[in-house]
């Protein structure tokens, strides 16, 4: 597999590169967002590393632009003490953050993570026969592993893909925001509702046509989030 790493810093790339080729993968190099675009355009890519303070184009509007199209996941870097830069990163398409310094072998375990949830999917696999999941004007067809409102193809990331699936496979059952983050993650649950928060509101954006006043995807407010049947 294809990984892209993009960070202005040469050695936090160098570092990164040797850590994932010991692992069997394949690793382009960028730095900065107007290389990490370039790399993504002419190769084919499965998961990028990406810093958010870069020279050219940061990593936020580098995500942004590459969301417009593309699904592949995205592991944020981000400085420890720089909250804002980690729910500004998921708010506009990245699935997960590792915050410098980084410890190499979380690294390593959260981009198999990805790596396993995007080929689960089926971004990357041959579609299965899971059938359609229909709910009011929403409609999950896992054989596409597309979701769609009124027909209109909605655009999801795999990881807020993975959310809806669950939520539709489970209609007005509440789950927690930990045991989201543990089904969908594939990871214990620590501090994580900010994370699964963020998703939840991104999804709610998408699907919904007042995500103020949600028709499907509800809040429990201090219990967790359900799909409610229509």
């Amino acid at each position: 597999m294809n990984i892209l790493v993009c960070d202005d810093d040469k050695e936090i790339v160098e570092a990164i590169t040797i850590y994932l080729t010991q692992e069997g993968y394949t690793v382009y190099k960028a730095y900065d967002g107007l290389e990490a675009l370039e790399v993504i355009k002419n190769n084919d890519i499965q998961l990028i590393i990406i810093d958010v303070m870069m020279p050219k184009l940061d990593g936020i509007h580098a995500i942004m632009e590459l969301r417009k199209t593309n699904t592949i996941p995205v592991i944020v870097l981000s400085a420890k003490s720089e909250d804002i830069d980690k729910i500004l990163g998921l708010n506009i398409g990245a699935d997960d953050y590792v915050t410098k310094p980084f410890n190499p072998l979380e690294l390593i375990a959260r981009v198999k993570s990805e790596l396993r949830r995007y080929t689960k999917l089926g971004s990357m696999a041959a579609p299965v026969n899971n059938g359609i999941i229909e709910n009011g004007s929403l409609l999950l067809d896992d054989n596409q592993k597309a979701v769609f409102i009124d027909d209109v193809d909605v655009h999801l990331t795999p990881t807020e893909y993975k959310i809806v699936k669950l939520l539709m496979e489970n209609m007005g059952i509440v789950f927690s925001s930990s045991q989201i983050y543990e089904k969908i993650w594939d990871e214990d649950a620590f501090a994580t509702d900010n994370i699964v928060s963020v998703h939840i509101r991104r999804i709610r954006e998408k699907i919904e046509i007042d995500p103020k006043n949600p028709r499907h995807l509800k809040v429990m407010w201090g219990v967790g989030y359900k799909m409610d049947r229509q």
